[in-house]
């Protein structure tokens, strides 16, 4: 097959100065996508071990929010600077130091023994695998035209649902052998090897050898204290360097202090011989100058306090947490965000890209498409365990699974789709494909999930919303510039995330009040039961009968949230913009 005369042959320069890298490093950033979104679900069914490693008990629940919340605060809040980096310093640095930070952050939670330092490495953890994202995506509009990207994008998308699929499993089948640290240290393994391997294949600068055994000697040094394998704590010679130098403190070991050595040395190489440095920092002031540091931080804290407040919302009981003070900040935060960024120079997030109606109509499509795919991913499972599977999670998962395993192969089929068909009518099909599933299961009974129908049902689902995600990308990346393209990525990630954070509390709301509306017109099991209240079959007929209700409910209201999602895309997908520049088509 002859190269297409509109793609960029490997190692010429795009936006921000960088080289296209070639196609193994498509893969391996590709494959990265797949470790960290795998990691996003990882906790699924470890949490409670995690809990209970961290001494929190698992009569205190609530305190597990952090866990998951930091690592969705850490995953959008800081999008759209990670964007804006990989636009003006290439695609490869970002990926590389998203990996690094993943790592870190992998290394934080499995050495975690209080809730503090658990909560820190999953918001690292959460940083380095929102970033992957849009850096990938924008590696992948580097490469190809858009008239042959929508096939790699779906395979980008497909890649990034499969995470959901593995997740459960990888740590399902970790714990089998192993307790819950281990699935850390796997991804401590994975972020290291693959931050190599993008940094060879994505021909990223060579890097000071000098500095680069400083800086191993550091993150082993850190990573040996934290970690503090009873083989080496116990061993008479070995041992001493975990003997504090000053009192009690940790943080005064031979160990520790050789970290600190090590990095600073690392810095002081890395100002002294900038040829090559590990650490960029002679050229931190014009990065952040580059990068609009108070944009930056105005974005961060608006998304910040809109993640936290529903994120960390008890669904029993509000739609989000402490509202009064985070919904009017994070509001502010982003009208203060949109004024500072007309005037900035280099805003981090350059807003006229977002003028063409099929660049904002495609962050509106995936806003809708993350309320109803959090039901989904929700109450689907909650319907399982409620009717077939009673008390059983991993059946539970099973079940989920069904549509789960359709949404990669959607993707693809979505991005091949798009060669042939308007983007507007896949992801269109895709959307109302999903609304008809929802509409489906809004009629379940108890003895529903026991029928080939479910599969049926789920599998269209699942297929609905994969055939939505090629479609999305591949307008959002036509119609902006090149030099934004990783900006724009991150915005597309930006809407779904608190599309599925907002569908989550609001869906769920709504259906607890109905459920609760249901279970007081049922009445006592005194008043249906007078000789039997302990042991009332009607009254657990009709409190069972409530909680379908309350699933239908969601399901009901993620069918209308799809079938809105195919309308905004037929209406507002439109691939034709003012966008500029070669790879823009």
């Amino acid at each position: 097959m002859s190269r297409s005369p509109h793609r960029p042959p490997a190692d010429t320069p795009v936006a921000g100065g960088a080289r296209v890298p070639g196609l193994p490093a498509v893969v391996l950033a590709t494959l990265a996508v797949l470790v960290t979104a795998a990691d996003t679900y990882v906790v699924v069914l470890a949490l409670p071990d995690i809990l209970t490693g961290v001494g929190v008990g698992l009569d205190d629940l609530q305190r597990a929010t952090p866990i998951v919340g930091g690592f969705l605060l850490g995953y959008t809040a800081t999008l759209p600077l990670l964007g804006r980096l990989a636009d003006l310093r290439g695609r490869t640095p970002v990926l590389v130091g998203c990996l690094l930070l993943f790592a870190l952050g992998s290394l934080l939670t499995a050495s975690a023994d209080s809730l503090g330092p658990a909560v820190a490495g999953r918001a690292l953890q959460g940083i380095g695998a929102g970033g992957l994202v849009p850096a990938t995506l924008a590696l992948v509009a580097d490469r190809w035209p858009p008239e042959r990207r929508s096939v790699p994008l779906g395979v980008v998308g497909a890649v990034q649902e499969a995470g959901a699929v593995l997740g459960p499993l990888a740590g399902a089948a970790v714990l089998a052998v192993a307790d819950w640290r281990a699935i850390f240290w796997l991804n401590l393994l994975l972020g290291l090897g693959l931050a190599a391997g993008v940094a060879v294949a994505g021909r990223l600068r060579r890097p000071d050898v000098v500095g680069l055994l400083l800086a191993g000697l550091a993150f082993l040094a850190l990573g040996l204290q934290l970690a503090a394998p009873p083989s080496l704590v116990e061993d008479v010679e070995l041992g001493l360097l975990y003997v504090p130098l000053a009192g009690a403190s940790a943080w005064s070991t031979p160990l520790a202090l050789a970290a600190l050595v090590a990095a600073v040395g690392l810095a002081a190489r890395s100002l002294l011989h900038p040829a090559g440095a590990v650490l960029p920092l002679r050229g931190l002031a014009a990065l952040a100058r580059e990068v609009d540091v108070l944009g930056s931080a105005l974005a961060v804290v608006a998304l910040g306090a809109l993640v936290w407040a529903f994120a960390a919302a008890d669904p029993e009981r509000q739609v989000v947490a402490h509202g009064w003070v985070l919904l009017p900040l994070s509001a502010v935060a982003a009208l203060l965000f949109v004024l500072h960024e007309r005037r900035a120079a280099a805003p981090v997030l350059p807003l006229d890209a977002l003028r063409p109606v099929g660049a904002w109509g495609a962050l509106v499509v995936n806003l809708l498409v993350g309320v109803a795919l959090v039901a989904a991913l929700v109450d689907v499972p909650l319907f399982a365990r409620a009717t077939t599977t009673p008390g059983d999670q991993l059946g539970a998962a099973l079940v989920l699974l069904r549509l789960l395993v359709a949404v990669p192969a959607g993707a693809v089929a979505g991005g091949w789709l798009c060669r042939v068909v308007a983007p507007r009518l896949v992801a269109a099909g895709g959307m109302a494909l999903a609304a008809v599933a929802f509409l489906a299961m809004t009629r379940w009974d108890e003895s529903a999930l026991d029928g080939a129908g479910s599969w049926v049902v789920l599998l269209a689902a699942g297929l609905g919303f994969g055939l939505a995600i090629a479609p999305v990308n591949a307008v959002l990346l036509a119609v902006t510039r090149p030099e934004v393209h990783g900006s724009a990525g991150a915005l597309a990630v930006v809407a779904r995330t608190i599309g599925m954070l907002v569908g989550l509390s609001l869906l769920t709301a709504v259906a607890l009040r109905r459920f609760t509306a249901e279970v007081a017109a049922i009445g006592t099991p005194f008043e249906l039961c007078p000789s039997t209240p302990a042991d009332c079959a009607a009254y657990d007929a009709a409190t069972g009968a409530a909680l379908l209700t309350q699933l239908h409910t969601v399901f009901a209201g993620a069918g209308i949230a799809a079938a809105l999602a195919g309308v905004a895309a037929l209406v507002l997908l439109r691939s034709s913009g003012p966008a500029r520049g070669p790879a823009a088509g």
